[in-house]
């Protein structure tokens, strides 16, 4: 029990930070596993709409909802320019995309520098949410709690979107066959634009709501991209469920590993990374010699 206690609060923020990160890997591993774009500007839309909401924000329930949605409407404005740039690049594999990208990234996090400055913009959540709450004799930030169930929300919402509805089933169809797609009279060009356009708007409102937790700053970009990036690598990409899971053991290890062990919590993370590959590789070979000749994995 005494164990449990003291790592309560930092067990509870690494399901906050996990949920954090399950927001804004989704649509990075929507449009690399469903789309096939390498968008190495993910992280770049969540920090605009981090910077987009603590502009607006001055402590007013009104002001909150506002910086939810310029962020949101930021980060779908960034996705359009990344479909209209990555469009031309459809064909040519993920190396171009990459490039191309990574040139985004760099021009967008130079402009948010230039607007925003050096420094880590604060945002200021309303009063009602700025306090404490008691769970289990435990004090811990209200604003989190809120986090936690917004952002579940967002994931139910998000997996119930994609695995019970026409448009998600017509994304996961563009993923097997895009010339089926196109043959049911849907444009390709239209499929990779909603794509591009919804992970923005996911990446966008990640940043909002996570503002407060991982306030924008001149490296938000770098680090939220980096560990989407294994949150992918390690729920395979273009799987929501898998982002989930993959997202809470990550924000886990970088709260309740560094609890525990700080020195150890580096290693831990991309250790578990190499962990996750050689179990999926050997899964995946065991697959292939039990499956019959020609059949799918």
């Amino acid at each position: 029990m005494g164990a449990l206690n003291t790592h309560f609060v930092p067990a509870l923020d690494g399901v906050a930070y996990g949920l954090l990160l399950f927001v804004a890997a989704a649509g990075l591993t929507l449009l690399f596993g469903i789309g096939g774009v390498l968008n190495i500007a993910h992280g770049t839309l969540f920090a605009l709409g981090g910077y987009l909401a603590a502009t607006v924000s001055d402590g007013s329930w009104s002001s909150a909802f506002l910086g939810l949605i310029v962020a949101t409407v930021g980060g779908t404005l960034g996705g359009g320019v990344l479909a209209a740039s990555t469009l031309p690049l459809a064909e040519r594999g993920h190396l171009p995309q990459a490039l191309l990208t990574f040139g985004l990234a760099l021009v967008g996090g130079d402009i948010l520098s230039t607007v925003y400055g050096g420094d880590q913009h604060p945002v200021v959540i309303p009063t009602s949410v700025s306090g404490t709450v008691h769970i289990f004799g435990h004090v811990y930030p209200t604003y989190r709690l809120l986090f936690i169930l917004v952002a579940s929300v967002l994931a139910l919402a998000g997996t119930y979107v994609l695995g019970r509805t026409r448009a998600g089933a017509l994304l996961r169809a563009a993923a097997d066959d895009r010339d089926m797609v196109g043959a049911m009279g849907y444009a390709p060009w239209r499929v990779h634009a909603a794509l591009c356009g919804a992970a923005g708007a996911l990446a966008g409102l990640a940043g909002g709501l996570g503002a407060p937790i991982i306030g924008p700053g001149p490296d938000t970009a770098d680090k939220v991209l980096m560990l989407s990036m294994v949150v992918i690598v390690l729920g395979k990409p273009g799987s929501v469920a898998g982002a989930f899971v993959a997202a809470i053991a990550v924000g886990e290890i970088e709260t309740l590993g560094v609890s525990i062990s700080s020195n150890w919590a580096p290693y831990l993370l991309f250790g578990l990374m190499a962990v996750g590959l050689v179990a999926r590789t050997f899964r995946g070979s065991s697959a292939s010699v039990g499956a019959p000749a020609g059949a799918h994995a």
